[in-house]
């Protein structure tokens, strides 16, 4: 399969290199492009004083802009890449920065490594690049839970679905995928301003993650130690998360390493009273980010060999 074969040169890439400082400097990355498009639909055509109903049809044509600009781009550049290996080769170049496995591991990385030393300030510092709450009214326990159910929702959305997508369709596929994922993130929110905007957004985003988000809590549970307890607490308790999709990787997550995860968090404006995935089970330390990071090498080497089956049928 061709799309197989892009995408592991693409996980390769970027699991080695991620996306270079130099190279940001120089050209930056598609998704900044894609946000800054974003972000001028939001200023053109999301206009103050409109009606819901005004705002809500505003946001299904940036919707269809911002997806439809992503995937006939890289349709072109598909149509103009030479054929066989040469061809698969730089595909799976341009499809590089649309994987995050080196940039996802870092930002969690760093939240470790100092949460391990006892420095809890530099610990928030770095959690606060990766999660919407407020830092300062984390602890210990706290700050390693933001950093796990990142960790495990943006395997999703970060590494898994954009391999999904990029295997059946190719590069169209996931540079549509992530035209979503940016829409959503930006605009996604149950804002006064992004509510009605961003409806379309965070709907089709709940689609496109529908399939990958299941499948990455499985990968979760199957390269673990605790295989049946990852998938038994996945079953029971990913429904229970107030995203349609996010519950599926965490809750296998905190199954594989006894821990719980979601609860209650504070953001900047207000308190989520939301339920425990694997209640009952102990709050997670610092080692937990180390093990989950450990799981998540497994994930990709999983993934890894799935792509060379593939390529290879």
């Amino acid at each position: 399969m061709t799309g197989a074969m892009m995408m592991l040169v693409a996980l390769g890439l970027d699991s080695l290199l991620g996306w270079p400082n130099p190279v940001f400097r120089v050209i930056g990355h598609p998704v900044s492009w894609l946000g800054r498009l974003v972000g001028a639909l939001d200023r053109w055509i999301n206009l103050d004083g409109a009606d819901d109903g005004a705002r809500r049809i505003a946001g299904v044509v940036a919707a269809a802009v911002v997806i439809g600009a992503a995937a006939e781009i890289a349709w072109v550049l598909t149509w103009l890449v030479p054929g066989a290996w040469p061809g698969v080769v730089l595909t799976g170049v341009l499809a590089w920065p649309f994987v995050a496995v080196r940039s996802l591991r870092d930002h969690v990385q760093a939240v470790a490594l100092p949460l391990a030393d006892g420095d809890l300030a530099a610990a928030r510092r770095a959690v606060s690049m990766i999660v919407g709450r407020d830092p300062e009214q984390l602890g210990r326990e706290g700050v390693a839970r933001a950093a796990l159910e990142s960790l495990a929702e943006n395997t999703s959305d970060a590494v898994v679905a954009p391999i999904f997508w990029g295997v059946i369709f190719g590069l169209p596929g996931i540079a549509a995928y992530k035209a979503i994922n940016t829409l959503d993130s930006m605009i996604g929110h149950r804002t006064p301003r992004h509510h009605a905007f961003g409806w379309a957004s965070a709907r089709i985003d709940d689609l496109a993650n529908l399939i990958p988000a299941r499948l990455t809590g499985l990968l979760f549970a199957l390269v673990s130690t605790r295989p049946r307890a990852a998938l038994a607490t996945m079953w029971r308790d990913a429904r229970r998360h107030r995203s349609p999709n996010a519950g599926w990787p965490e809750a296998a997550l905190a199954g594989a390493l006894e821990i719980r995860l979601s609860g209650p968090r504070v953001y900047h404006d207000h308190v989520a009273d939301e339920p425990w995935l694997n209640e009952g089970a102990a709050d997670p330390q610092a080692a937990d980010i180390a093990r989950a990071l450990r799981l998540f090498r497994f994930v990709v080497l999983a993934l890894a060999l799935i792509l060379a089956v593939l390529s290879v049928v």
